[in-house]
C-alpha cells in the first residue's frame, strides 16, 4: 500500500495542476477530518477505473477565499460539528454552489443524525435559505453517471441520502452511512472499518457510488441524454 501511495503522489505531480480534480475540505468546529485514507483510496480507484485525474489528498479551503473556485468539488466531513461560518464564508459558499459548484457531505458517525448532521443543516440553511432537503431516489441520474447502482450504501447500510437542489441540479449531497469510512485504508493496506451488514460486497458498492458522485460533480446529467438510454435500459435488465 505504501508503494501505491508513492505512485499516486508521483503521478499527481506529473499532471498539470489545472487538469486535476482537487477535493476542497471545509472546516470542522473541533476535531478535523479523520478519513484521509478514504480520500486516498477513492482517488486510487477513480484514477484506475476512469479517465479522471485527481489529487490524492483533500486540501483545506476557506469558503471566503476566491481560491474556492479552483475546484468543482467540496467535501464536508467532521467527527463532530462543522465550523460555524462567518458571513463572508456564507456568502462565498453560496456563490460557489449557485454558480456550478458541488458539495458532498459525508457523516462519519454513519447515523445520519447527531452533531455533524445537525450542525451541517444549520450552516447550510444560512448558505441556501429556504432550500428544503429532498430524498434522492435510486432512479436519479446520480446512480448511473458511471456505474449502474441499485442501492446506495456506505460503511453502514440504511442511512439517509438527501440533497439540496437548485434548478434540478444537486448542489449538496448528504450521505449518512460513512461512505468515506467504507473506503478508508491505512498505509499498510488494511481496511480501517468493517462494512455492515454485507462486508466486502458492500465496500465495492460504496466505491462505485463514490465514483459516481465525483462523475456527477463533473458531468451532471449527461447520462440522461437519450443517446445513453438504450444501453442503460439493457444493463438494468441484466
Amino acid at each position: 500500500m505504501v508503494a501505491v501511495m508513492l505512485f499516486l503522489a508521483g503521478w499527481a505531480r506529473a499532471q498539470p495542476a489545472d487538469q486535476r480534480v482537487v477535493f476542497g475540505l471545509l472546516p470542522c468546529a473541533g476535531a478535523n477530518f479523520d478519513r484521509p485514507g478514504g480520500i486516498r483510496q477513492l482517488v486510487w480507484e477513480l484514477v484506475k477505473r476512469t479517465s479522471v485525474e485527481a489529487d490524492a489528498d483533500a486540501r483545506p479551503v476557506d469558503p471566503a477565499d476566491p481560491q474556492l473556485f479552483r475546484t468543482p468539488f467540496l467535501l464536508w466531513s467532521c467527527p463532530g460539528p462543522v465550523a460555524t461560518l462567518s458571513e463572508r464564508q456564507v456568502a462565498g459558499l453560496a456563490a460557489f454552489l449557485k454558480n456550478g459548484g458541488f458539495l458532498w457531505a459525508d457523516d462519519p458517525s454513519a447515523s445520519g443524525t447527531g452533531p455533524f448532521a445537525d450542525s451541517l443543516r444549520q450552516q447550510l440553511q444560512r448558505v441556501l435559505p429556504g432550500q428544503q432537503w429532498r430524498n434522492v431516489p435510486v432512479e436519479h441520474v446520480l446512480y448511473k453517471t458511471f456505474f449502474l447502482i441499485k442501492r446506495p450504501l456506505g460503511r453502514r447500510a440504511g442511512a439517509p441520502r438527501q440533497a439540496l437542489v437548485i434548478d434540478e441540479r444537486l448542489v449538496v449531497l448528504f450521505t449518512g452511512g460513512d461512505l468515506l469510512g467504507a473506503m478508508s485504508r491505512d498505509l499498510t493496506g488494511q481496511w480501517d472499518f468493517n462494512c455492515q451488514p454485507a462486508g466486502e460486497v458492500q465496500r465495492e458498492e460504496s466505491f462505485r457510488l463514490a465514483i459516481n458522485i465525483v462523475m456527477y460533480s463533473l458531468c451532471l446529467d449527461y447520462k440522461n441524454d437519450r443517446v445513453h438510454l438504450p444501453f442503460i435500459m439493457r444493463r438494468r435488465r441484466l
